[in-house]
C-alpha cells in the first residue's frame, strides 16, 4: 500500500494515504443524539476501508446507541470535501490531517487531545502530531516504520567467515559497525555469492524517493530534534550533511551497481537484488514484506536495522510515522466531542474494533492495546520491537515538513549527479539547504 504511494514520490509515506468517504448512520454533528449521548461523523480519508468503517460504526451504534455516520471521501479530493463539509451545520466530528502540513490548513477546528484516551494508549506519544502551542492535536491511527531491511541468511554466512567482523547481527547498532560490515560484505562477495552488500540505489522515479525523501529525513530528523523544530521552517541549516553523505557514500559504493548506472535502476531492481540473495541489506519499510514475500522469502531471513548517520545512534529507533491522524472538531458541542472520543476509544480497545483495523482494514497501529495483536509480516515484527524498546526514539517522519515536490526532486537531481561522478556533494548540500528556502518561499 504504502509502496504505490511512494512510488508517485508522494512526500509522505504511503500508508497516508488520502482520504476517502464512507457511508452510514444518521446523526449530524451538532445534533445532540439519543438521550442527550451526542453522536459521531467521520469524515473517512481511506476509501479502501470505507466499508470496513461503515461496518464498525453499526456495530458501535448497536451496541451503544450513539449514531455514528461515517462518510468516505473519493481518493484525491479528502481536502476539498472536508473544507465542504466543515462549513455545513452538521460538520464532520472527527477528520483527518496528513501532518504538519495538513494542520496548518484546519487548525482551527482541531480539539487539544492531550488528555484524551486515544493519546495516553500510544505506546511512543513523541509520534502524535503537536500544535503551534505545543498542544497535541492529532493521533495517528495507522503507522508504518522503514530502515534497513537485512537479509538473515546472509548476514549469518558472513559471520561464518574467518576474519568477520562481528559474531551476531545484534552487534550491528551504529553506522560505524554498519560500514565495516558492508564494507568486508563487498570485499567478499564471492565468498559470499552476492554482487554488492546493498541493492541499487536507484533513481529512476519508482526509487529515488528512497533516497531523496526517505534517506534525507534521517539528518532533517536530528537537525530539527535539535533546533526543537516541529512545524514547517522558512529555512534549514547544514547541520549533519557529513553524516549524510557518509550513509550515501556507503550505499552507492558498497552496492551491486556500479554508480554510472544508477539512473535507470529502478524500485523492482533493488527488490528483485534483494529477493534472489545478490545483497544483503536494502533501504525500504514495513510494507516491502508483500513483494518480498511474492519473490520467495520467507519471514524468518527478514529483519530491519535503523538508517545510522552516526548521530545517536544508541537510541535511534526506525523511522516510523504516519500520514494519518484523527483530529476531533473543536467548533461542534461537547456532546458530540465527548462521543467522538468514546467511539475512538472503543475502536482501539474493543475486539472488535481491534480486529476491524488490524485484520479487516491491515493496519499497524501505534496503540498499548494492540501489542498482543500477531502480525505475519517479519518486518512489522522488529518495528513493533522498536516502538516498544522504551530506551530507543523513533525517527520522525520530517520528511513531511519538506517545503514541495520540486525541493525533493531537486535534491535527488543533485543526489544523482554526485553519485554519477557529474557533480560534487557541494551541490547536493545547496539543493539540501539554500534550496529549501526557496521552495519555501514560493509556496508560501
Amino acid at each position: 500500500m504504502m509502496n504505490r504511494t511512494m512510488k508517485t514520490a508522494v512526500g509522505m509515506l504511503a500508508v497516508a494515504a488520502m482520504a476517502v468517504p464512507l457511508a452510514a448512520c444518521g446523526g449530524g454533528s451538532d445534533s445532540s443524539g439519543d438521550n442527550g449521548k451526542g453522536s459521531v461523523y467521520f469524515l473517512n480519508f481511506k476509501p479502501e476501508a470505507a466499508d470496513q468503517w461503515t461496518a464498525l460504526a453499526k456495530e458501535y451504534t448497536d451496541e451503544t446507541g450513539v449514531q455514528v455516520k461515517v462518510q468516505t471521501a473519493a481518493s484525491g479530493t479528502y481536502e476539498q470535501q472536508l473544507k465542504s463539509e466543515l462549513a455545513k451545520s452538521e460538520a464532520p466530528t472527527i477528520f483527518q490531517v496528513n501532518g504538519p502540513v495538513g494542520y496548518q490548513n484546519w487548525k482551527g477546528y482541531t480539539a487539544d487531545l492531550t488528555d484524551s484516551d486515544i493519546y495516553k494508549e500510544m505506546n511512543d506519544q513523541s509520534l502524535a502530531l503537536k500544535g503551534d502551542d505545543g498542544q497535541i492535536v492529532g493521533v495517528p491511527y495507522v503507522i508504518e516504520s522503514y530502515g534497513i531491511i537485512y537479509n538473515k541468511d546472509l548476514v549469518n554466512k558472513y559471520i561464518a567467515l574467518d576474519g568477520a567482523v562481528i559474531k551476531s547481527a545484534d552487534e550491528i547498532k551504529d553506522f560505524d559497525t554498519l560500514k565495516k560490515v558492508a564494507d568486508d560484505m563487498q570485499k567478499r562477495k564471492k565468498d559470499l555469492g552476492i554482487e554488492g552488500a546493498f541493492t541499487s540505489a536507484g533513481f529512476d522515479s519508482s526509487s529515488d524517493w528512497r533516497f531523496k525523501t526517505h534517506l534525507a529525513n534521517i539528518p532533517l530528523y536530528y537537525q530539527f530534534k535539535k533546533d526543537n523544530i516541529t512545524a514547517p521552517p522558512a529555512s534549514i541549516k547544514d547541520m549533519y550533511m557529513d553524516n549524510f553523505k557518509n550513509i550515501f557514500d556507503l550505499y552507492i559504493t558498497d552496492s551491486t551497481t556500479p554508480k554510472t548506472q544508477l539512473s535507470s535502476k529502478t524500485g523492482d531492481d533493488a527488490s528483485s537484488e534483494f529477493a534472489l540473495g545478490k545483497a544483503a541489506f536494502y533501504q525500504n519499510g514495513t510494507w516491502a514484506w508483500s513483494d518480498l514475500q511474492k519473490a520467495g522469502m520467507k519471514a524468518d531471513s527478514l529483519g530491519m536495522l535503523p538508517i545510522y548517520i552516526g548521530v545517536d545512534d544508541k537510541t535511534e529507533g526506525l523511522a516510523t510515522g504516519s500520514e494519518n491522524y484523527w483530529c476531533i472538531n473543536s467548533k461542534v458541542s461537547d456532546a458530540n466531542q465527548k462521543a467522538s472520543l468514546e467511539f475512538l476509544k472503543w475502536v482501539i480497545s474493543s475486539d472488535k474494533g481491534k480486529k476491524a483495523l488490524s485484520e479487516d482494514m491491515g493496519f499497524t497501529t501505534p496503540f498499548k492495546t494492540f501489542n498482543d495483536v500477531k502480525t505475519d509480516n517479519p518486518l512489522i515484527q522488529d518495528a513493533n520491537k522498536s516502538i516498544q524498546n522504551t530506551e530507543l526514539t523513533q525517527v520522525a517522519w520530517d520528511f513531511s515538513m519538506m517545503p514541495s515536490e520540486e525541493y525533493k526532486n531537486v535534491l535527488g537531481q543533485a543526489m544523482l549527479n554526485y553519485a554519477q561522478g557529474t557533480g560534487d556533494w557541494n551541490a547536493v548540500v545547496d539543493a539540501f539547504v539554500n534550496n529549501w528556502k526557496t521552495e519555501y518561499d514560493a509556496a508560501h
